[in-house]
């Protein structure tokens, strides 16, 4: 798969503070990329890199297979924080300013945009009367002004509710089936699970891992089983063939396994050999909150 942008070890240092310490990664196209961490990992300082608001002390990047130029620029919509919209003002209004100020797209792509995010309607609402959630879509739809290929987000569900949040990620979903690239950094593991089709993590400036959210999550298999009697039920399976773990949460037992080996169909077969019937068996992924928590905890 064709990669839009690529980082090869990009370091930067603010003082004695290593923002960013040689990380790697490639964006595939097409993809809804995360860059995932806490606070003070470097997600920032990298999407300040990649467009050119700070400069790297080491290290080199490059958008679809070129050196940064200006008219590779006009490719990528931006959304680092939120714009400074005039409050009195409607959206349509502070998008002709946004526009005029930006010199990218024409007057006509406006309404265009603003129906991209689903804020054509309201499009002569004062900017004072949105929700937070319109907020950060005109804020999105401003970052859609030329049609660029390429989306940069830096925490674009941030401070919204559940309402703003589904909106948001709904809108990212769409974006991404129309054929654009999306880069969002983000320290909400719940949103990069659900939106994202590949993610690097960052962890104090270094790079624990990167690659498609489903590879990342899948290096094991895990099984969730119960029974009416859940400690007979661990006893007959700590010594099951294949097993890499087992658990007993004293409402079921979880089994891990190394990916792909798990058969469920031979594991209740097992338990029903065994005098044991299950009433429970499920397989489950984990979760991109425990696979965050035991990359960076190592």
């Amino acid at each position: 798969m064709k990669s839009v942008l690529s980082l090869n070890n990009i370091a930067k240092r603010y003082g004695h503070i290593q923002a960013l310490n040689g990380i790697s990664f490639n964006v595939p196209q097409g993809s809804i990329f995360g860059i995932l961490g806490p606070n003070g990992s470097g997600k920032t300082t990298t999407l300040g890199i990649i467009l050119d608001v700070l400069k790297a002390d080491s290290g080199t990047f490059s958008w679809l297979d070129a050196a940064p130029a200006a008219n590779l620029r006009r490719q990528i919509g931006t959304l680092l924080e939120t714009p400074n919209f005039y409050h009195y003002l409607s959206a349509i209004d502070n998008l002709n300013i946004t526009q005029a100020i930006s010199m990218r797209g024409t007057k006509q792509d406006i309404e265009n945009c603003l129906k991209q995010v689903n804020l054509f309607e309201r499009r002569k609402s004062k900017f004072k009367t949105f929700s937070l959630g319109m907020k950060q879509r005109l804020a999105i739809a401003a970052a859609l002004l030329g049609n660029p290929d390429i989306i940069v987000l830096d925490e674009p569900t941030n401070g919204l509710d559940p309402v703003g949040i589904l909106e948001i990620r709904e809108l990212i979903k769409r974006l991404a089936k129309e054929g654009k690239t999306i880069i969002m950094a983000s320290h909400l593991l719940d949103e990069v699970e659900k939106v994202c089709s590949h993610v690097a993590i960052l962890k104090n400036g270094k790079l624990i891992t990167s690659g498609p959210v489903n590879e990342i999550l899948s290096n094991e298999d895990t099984i969730e089983l119960s029974s009416s009697n859940t400690n007979q039920l661990y006893e007959i399976l700590k010594n099951y063939k294949g097993l890499t773990a087992i658990k007993n949460t004293d409402t079921a037992i979880q089994l891990s396994f190394t990916v792909g080996t798990a058969k469920p169909e031979e594991i209740n077969k097992y338990c029903f050999d065994q005098g044991i019937v299950l009433n429970q068996l499920t397989i489950k992924r984990k979760s991109l909150e425990t696979k965050f928590f035991e990359l960076t905890n190592n």
